[in-house]
């Protein structure tokens, strides 16, 4: 089994990216490149609401809170700088 993910940016101009699993996807996106905005990077402020599909862990009870705030009914929205990344993953900005 590998240990590496790719994370693509479907409906962006951002290439994909390969990272070791469990690896922070904040620290590997660069401000001036990224297709996700980062603000606070603690799961508090709410800047990187994205949706994500593929395999992840369940939020923690923080992030799910704020999930619940931000996209009550969306499944599959989640905040980018909290993602346990564990396998390979489609990352699309949340439509307001």
């Amino acid at each position: 089994m590998s240990n590496l993910c790719t994370i693509s940016f479907p409906e962006s101009d951002f290439a994909p990216i390969t990272l070791e699993c469990h690896q922070n996807l904040s620290e590997h996106l660069t401000i001036q490149n990224s297709p996700v905005l980062f603000g606070c990077r603690t799961g508090i402020c709410g800047t990187c609401l994205v949706e994500v599909i593929g395999e992840i862990p369940a939020p923690k009870l923080d992030e799910q809170e704020m999930l619940d705030t931000l996209a009550p009914n969306d499944s599959n929205a989640r905040l980018a700088c909290q993602i346990d990344i564990t396998s390979d993953l489609e990352i699309r900005g949340l439509n307001e």
